[in-house]
C-alpha cells in the first residue's frame, strides 16, 4: 500500500544528481523550479502517507494502537552470522509520519521563500543542490528501518549541513563556522558509533523491533549492557541538538544563509537527537530508567543557560538560535521525565513523550516562520543587529504580524499552538518532580521576555531613520507567502488543541495520533498549570513591554550599567568558545598532540628514514657485484665453491 513512499526519499535525491550536475548549465529559475517541485512532490506525498496511515489503515482492531508499516526493507550487508545484518527500508510508525509531514512541509516553505531570498546569489544552483541533499538526508533518517541506517543517514545530515552552512565559502566566518559544526558533531558521532556498536554486539540486532519474542529476549541477556549503550548513543544526540556543552556550533551555525538556518535550526538536523532518543525510549523506559536523570538535567541545565544568554544578544539570529537550544532542551527533558509507556490519563508519567513529540512539531513552525521572518529583517535593512532596526512595523506590515503570532507561541500564550505542547510539557515535569515543573516554568518565563525583547527591538523602540531612508525596507510576496502559512498552521493548532485541551468540545488531539504506548490520548489541561504558566509568560511579556517597547529603554540601560559583568558574560556565551578554545589550543595541542607529533616526527620518522639511509647505502655497497664482467662473476662463484667446501670439511 505505501509502495510510492520510495518516492519520498528517491525525488529529492534525484533533484540533487540534476543540480549537481547539470546545474551550472541551468538558469537560477529553472533550477530553483525543479528543486521546488520535487519537494512539492515530496509534502503532497508525505501527506498523503499521514492521511493513508492515520485515517485509512487506522488503529489495530486488537491493541488498538497504529502498526508498523514496513514497505520497504531489504539485507544490505549481510554477516557470515545471519542473525547480525544490515538491512535497508521505510519504516512507517506514528513518528516516522508526524516526521514526514514537519520536514517536507518547512522544507517546502523554505524552497519558496528562498526564491526571493537568494535571487541573483552566485552559486543558486548549489544551494538548491544542497537543500534537497539535506533533505534527503533527514527523510531518509526519520524512515529508518534499523540503527545502523539511521546512522548513515545521520552523518549525510551531518556532511550536508557543512555545506549548507558554508554556502559563503569566500567568507572566513563561513568557513569558520562550517568546520566547527562538521567537528563538533563529528566528535559527538564517535559516541554514538560506538553505542551502536556496543549494542549490535550484545543484542545481535540492529532492528528496532523492540517488541518481538526474540528481541525482548536478546535485550533482556544485554541488559546490563543496555544502559551504557544508550548513554552514549544519547552524547551523540546531544551532539546533533546542540545540548551543553556540545552546543557551541549551533550560534555560529548563523553565518549560513538565512533560510538555511530555518532549515537547519526549525525542524530538521537539531531535532534529529530528540528523534534518537524517542525512537529508542522503549529500550530507556525498560532497561535504563535510572540513567534517564542524565537526559533530565542535562535538558534542563541547556534549557536556562541558552534562554540567559539569549536575554542579551543583539544579532537577531543568534537570539533565535540559542532560543531553539532551549526550546530543543525542552524536548529533551520531556522525554526524560516520562517514566513509563502505559498512556492514561492516571498514568501522567507516560504524558512526556507525547508532549516532546507535540513541542517538536509546533516548534518547527513558529520557529521556521520567526528564521524566514529575521530574514526578511535582514533582507530589508542589510544588517542582523538590531541597531539597525526598530520601528519596522510599518515598512514589513505581514513580517510584523507573523512574527508576533510566532512570539506569542513560543511564549506559550493560549489559543496559540506553543501553548498546547509546552503546558504538557511542564505538566509532565511536575509530574515527575515539582522542583523540575517550576524550574521549566520560569525557563518558560525568560522564554516569552527574551522574544518580545526581541520583537519591540525591531518592530517598535528607536527606529534607524537614517538607514531606513537610505534602503527603505519593503517585502516581497514570494518571501512573506511561506511566513503567511507557517503563521497560519500556529494559530489553527493552537486554536483547535487549546479548545479541545480545555474541553469545550470533544476533539481529536495530538495524543491521539502519538502517545507512549501507541494508544489513543485525549490531552486535558491541567488547569493549575496552564493557568500559572499562562500568568507567569503574560507578566514576563508585560515587563518586556514595558522596558523595551518605548522609543528609549532606560531601564535596560540602567540594568546593563547595574550588572556590566553579568551581561558581558551573557552577552559572550559564558565564555564557553574561549574555554573551548584554552582547553584546545593550551592543554590538548600544548601538552598532547605536540608531544605525539614530535614522537611521530623524530622517533617514527626518523627510524623509517634510518631503515630507509641503510637500504641506499648497502644497495651502494653491493652494487658493483652486479657488473656485467664474466670473469668476476666466475672469481666469486669458485670463491663460493671454496668456502662451501671448507665448511662442509669442517662440519
Amino acid at each position: 500500500m505505501f509502495s510510492y513512499t520510495l518516492l519520498i526519499i528517491l525525488l529529492p535525491l534525484l533533484s540533487f544528481f540534476i543540480l549537481g550536475i547539470a546545474g551550472k548549465w541551468l538558469s537560477h529559475k529553472t533550477a530553483g523550479w525543479i528543486g521546488t517541485l520535487s519537494l512539492a512532490a515530496v509534502t503532497v506525498l508525505s501527506y498523503y502517507t499521514a492521511y493513508d496511515y492515520f485515517l485509512v489503515i487506522g488503529r489495530d482492531a486488537v491493541t488498538h494502537a497504529f502498526e508498523r508499516q514496513m514497505p520497504f526493507n531489504f539485507t544490505w550487508l549481510p554477516f557470515f552470522d545471519q542473525d547480525l545484518h544490515f538491512d535497508m527500508g521505510i519504516l512507517l510508525d506514528p513518528i516516522s509520519v508526524m516526521m514526514l509531514i514537519v520536514i517536507s512541509t518547512v522544507s517546502f516553505m523554505v524552497h519558496i521563500y528562498s526564491f526571493g531570498y537568494m535571487k541573483g546569489e552566485k552559486g543558486f544552483q548549489r544551494y538548491y543542490a544542497f537543500l534537497s541533499l539535506f533533505t534527503m538526508s533527514m527523510l531518509g533518517l526519520v524512515v529508518a528501518t534499523n540503527i545502523f541506517q539511521m546512522y548513515l543517514f545521520w552523518e549525510l545530515v551531518g556532511v550536508s549541513s557543512y555545506l549548507l552552512i558554508g554556502f559563503y565559502y569566500t567568507s572566513p566566518a563561513a568557513i569558520a563556522a562550517s568546520k566547527k559544526a562538521f567537528i563538533v558533531t563529528r566528535f559527538a558521532d564517535l559516541f554514538f558509533l560506538i553505542g551502536i556498536l556496543i549494542y549490535g554486539y550484545y543484542t545481535g540486532s540492529f532492528s528496532f523491533a523492540f517488541d518481538t519474542e526474540s528481541g525482548l529476549q536478546s535485550y533482556a541477556q544485554a541488559g546490563f549492557i543496555l544502559p551504557l549503550a544508550l548513554t552514549l548513543m544519547f552524547i551523540g544526540g546531544a551532539g546533533k541538538s546542540a545540548m551543553f556543552p556540545l552546543h557551541i556550533w549551533l550560534p555560529d551555525a548563523m553565518e549560513g544563509p538565512t533560510p538555511v538556518s530555518a532549515l537547519i535550526h526549525a525542524a530538521t538536523m537539531v531535532v534529529a537527537g530528540v528523534f534518537q532518543v524517542a525512537r529508542l525510549f522503549p529500550l530507556w523506559v525498560t532497561y535504563a530508567q535510572d540513567w534517564m536523570p542524565i537526559i533530565i538535567w542535562v535538558g534542563v541545565f541547556t534549557a536556562f543557560y541558552a534562554a540567559a544568554v539569549a536575554c542579551a544578544q543583539s544579532d537577531i539570529k543568534r537570539v533565535l538560535a540559542f532560543s531553539t537550544i532551549s526550546q530543543i532542551a525542552f524536548m529533551m527533558v520531556a522525554l526524560g521525565v516520562c517514566t513509563e509507556l502505559q498512556t492514561g490519563h492516571e498514568h501522567l508519567g507516560s504524558v512526556g513523550y507525547m508532549a516532546s513529540m507535540f513541542h517538536l512539531f509546533t516548534h518547527a513552525m513558529f520557529k521556521a516562520c520567526l528564521f524566514l521572518g529575521a530574514g526578511c529583517i535582514i533582507h530589508a535593512v542589510h544588517s542582523n543587529e538590531m541597531s539597525a532596526m526598530g520601528g519596522l512595523r510599518k515598512y514589513l506590515p505581514l513580517t510584523h504580524v507573523t512574527f508576533l503570532i510566532s512570539c506569542l507561541a513560543i511564549s506559550g500564550i493560549p489559543f496559540f499552538s506553543g501553548f498546547s505542547s509546552k503546558d504538557e510539557i511542564i505538566t509532565a515535569c511536575m509530574a515527575y518532580n515539582p522542583l523540575v515543573g517550576w524550574i521549566m516554568t520560569g525557563i518558560a518565563a525568560m522564554t516569552a521576555f527574551y522574544m518580545f525583547r526581541l520583537y519591540y527591538g525591531i518592530f517598535w523602540g528607536t527606529e534607524n531613520k537614517e538607514l531606513h531612508t537610505a534602503h527603505h525596507p519593503h517585502e516581497t510576496a514570494i518571501m512573506t507567502t511561506p511566513l503567511v502559512v507557517l503563521s497560519v498552521i500556529t494559530v489553527g493548532v493552537g486554536i483547535y488543541t487549546t479548545l479541545a485541551g480545555f474541553g469545550l468540545f470533544e476533539g481529536y488531539s495530538f495524543g491521539s495520533l502519538i502517545s507512549a504506548d501507541g494508544q489513543d490520548y485525549r490531552i486535558h489541561f491541567d488547569l493549575t498549570v496552564a493557568s500559572c504558566s499562562t500568568i507567569i509568560a503574560i507578566i514576563s511579556i508585560c515587563l518586556a513591554t514595558y522596558i523595551f517597547k518605548g522609543e528609549t529603554q532606560p531601564i535596560a540601560v540602567k540594568m546593563k550599567s547595574a550588572f556590566p559583568r553579568l551581561h558581558r558574560w551573557a552577552y559572550k556565551r559564558f565564555y564557553m568558545d574561549e574555554v573551548y578554545q584554552f582547553v584546545t589550543h593550551r592543554i590538548i595541542f600544548a601538552h598532547i598532540s605536540k608531544p605525539i607529533a614530535w614522537f611521530d616526527r623524530h622517533v617514527v620518522d626518523g627510524f623509517f628514514n634510518f631503515l630507509a639511509w641503510g637500504l641506499h647505502a648497502s644497495s651502494n655497497g653491493i652494487k658493483g657485484l652486479q657488473s656485467g664482467r664474466v670473469q668476476q662473476y666466475a672469481m666469486v662463484y669458485l670463491i663460493g665453491i671454496i668456502l662451501l667446501v671448507a665448511l662442509l670439511l669442517i662440519f
